[in-house]
């Protein structure tokens, strides 16, 4: 189905109804996890017995656990832990739920305290140092189930982007390049000068830009983004709130700047005026001593584990035709230097010198040469590259410093010397035997995204992303996605 066909459909029918059960859903979730934890530290208090004091009455930790209960859902929901905008994304959520339950501990401390009430140290402990990861954990699984349901075409936000076609395009490739937001394009907003039907990517043109909030009433829309081109002064926008705040619609004004993690940008209010911040690029961060003590550790203890799995892979490469068990390839690395990649060999030994005959054959041109069942692969070969635990060896990369265990996939130099400009960022950093694009679908993506993404990678690179490419590596390999 194309965009332009799915969007039509959309416009169509009625907005997601299961959107205003987000909230609830995730107070009664709340709720079960604080009674539970309330439970868990009654049971833990007289079953620990951890300062050796009397047992409490069973009916005064009782009412102590539902006033406490009842206070804490209260705070986070205070602070904005159940509004509706807030799910599916962001950290904001998990910050929200965190800062409300540690102020319930604090004024449930400084109110004991005060009051000079006996309450149990242990349950209070307890209470919050199992109750505070669990709620953590509770909003992640709602998430995550937010999420698939999104993937599969539910829990939508009807979107209506206003802008210039380009701009509008621009923000709906985005959109839709992250299913997981649930943000459907439904429609677009474009000049008055403009008098095409529907966009170069096939969103349908339903009005004008100046008829906002005619559209968001016929059409039943949640999000409105403005693109740039959308406004023509700037109390434009305010004039639009006006109209809108009648209206559950989300305004969102989309900059014109793409590909900079939310680390990077930063707000700031200046005489009204929100100034949006954007910190320096982080490649020099990605080559810093921080990041290489973590890929010489990572990668011994790796080797160590999987060590048993090195000799058996060897053994059966060498049983399968005699040949040699790694194979070598040059390969460009960190400011351009050369290096030789180590891989388990998975393809016959002439593989190289066949490699023109079968580009040949097929007409390929583009830069990375993958195709589903190459005959040069190997018996052994095919579940060494299902599993992509032919590049295992590379762990010996990791530790001479030629590589990284996350970064840029590593070039040829036949590659490199093909590039533009830009794509030389790439090489700021060490490549990496696992990266954005292999957990983004790996051979299924085209040229130009893994190239975006590897470059997103060196300029918002942080460590904490790095633990979750590597912890999305494993299910990316386990589901085989794109290997070939």
């Amino acid at each position: 189905m194309t965009l332009l066909s799915a969007t039509r459909t959309l416009v169509a029918g009625p907005p997601s109804r299961a959107l205003r059960y987000l909230p609830a859903s995730a107070l009664v979730l709340d709720l079960s996890i604080v009674t539970l934890s309330a439970l868990f530290a009654a049971w833990g208090r007289r079953r620990f017995d951890f300062y050796k004091t009397p047992a409490d009455d069973a009916s005064a930790l009782a009412a102590v656990g539902f006033v406490v209960g009842i206070a804490w859902l209260a705070l986070i929901a205070l602070r904005g832990g159940y509004r509706d905008d807030l799910f599916g994304a962001g950290t904001e959520e998990y910050k929200r739920v965190v800062n409300a339950s540690l102020l319930t501990a604090g004024l449930l401390g400084v109110g004991c305290y005060l009051a000079k009430y006996p309450l149990s140290r242990g349950y209070y402990q307890l209470l919050f140092a199992v109750g505070i990861p669990a709620l953590v954990v509770g909003r992640f699984a709602l998430r995550r189930a937010i999420q698939h349901a999104r993937k599969q075409g539910k829990l939508q936000f009807r979107v209506v982007i206003s802008g210039l076609p380009s701009h509008v395009d621009e923000v709906a490739t985005a959109l839709a390049r992250e299913s997981w937001l649930g943000y459907n394009v439904v429609g677009a907003l474009t000049p008055r000068d403009d008098h095409r039907v529907h966009t170069d990517l096939g969103i349908p043109v339903i009005g004008e830009c100046e008829e906002v909030t005619s559209v968001v009433k016929d059409h039943s829309v949640d999000v409105i983004f403005f693109a740039s081109g959308a406004l023509t002064s700037s109390t434009e926008l305010r004039r639009i709130a006006w109209d809108l705040e009648q209206h559950d619609v989300q305004v969102v004004v989309a900059p014109r700047v793409t590909d900079v993690s939310g680390e990077r940008v930063r707000i700031r209010p200046v005489g009204g005026l929100p100034l949006m911040h954007i910190d320096a690029p982080r490649s020099i961060d990605a080559i810093r001593w921080g990041k290489r003590l973590f890929d010489v550790t990572g990668a011994l203890i790796l080797l160590v584990l999987f060590s048993p799995l090195f000799l058996l892979t060897a053994l059966q490469i060498k049983l399968a035709d005699g040949g040699p068990v790694f194979f070598r390839q040059t390969r460009t690395g960190r400011d351009g230097a050369e290096f030789a990649c180590l891989k388990f060999r998975s393809m016959v030994p002439d593989a190289e010198d066949r490699l023109h005959e079968l580009r040949a054959a097929l007409g390929h041109q583009r830069m990375l040469f993958k195709m589903k069942d190459d005959p040069r692969v190997t018996r052994p070969g095919r579940w060494l590259r299902r599993y992509s635990l032919d590049e295992l060896p590379q762990l010996i990369n990791v530790l001479r410093g030629e590589m990284s265990l996350v970064g840029p996939r590593p070039p040829l130099p036949s590659e490199v010397a093909q590039y533009a400009s830009d794509v030389h960022r790439r090489l700021r950093v060490r490549p990496g035997m696992t990266g954005l694009w292999q957990v983004s679908g790996r051979s299924d993506l085209s040229w130009q995204e893994a190239v975006r993404l590897d470059l997103y990678y060196v300029d918002n690179w942080s460590i904490l992303q790095d633990l979750n490419i590597l912890a999305k590596t494993v299910g990316a390999v386990l589901r085989s996605r794109g290997a070939y």
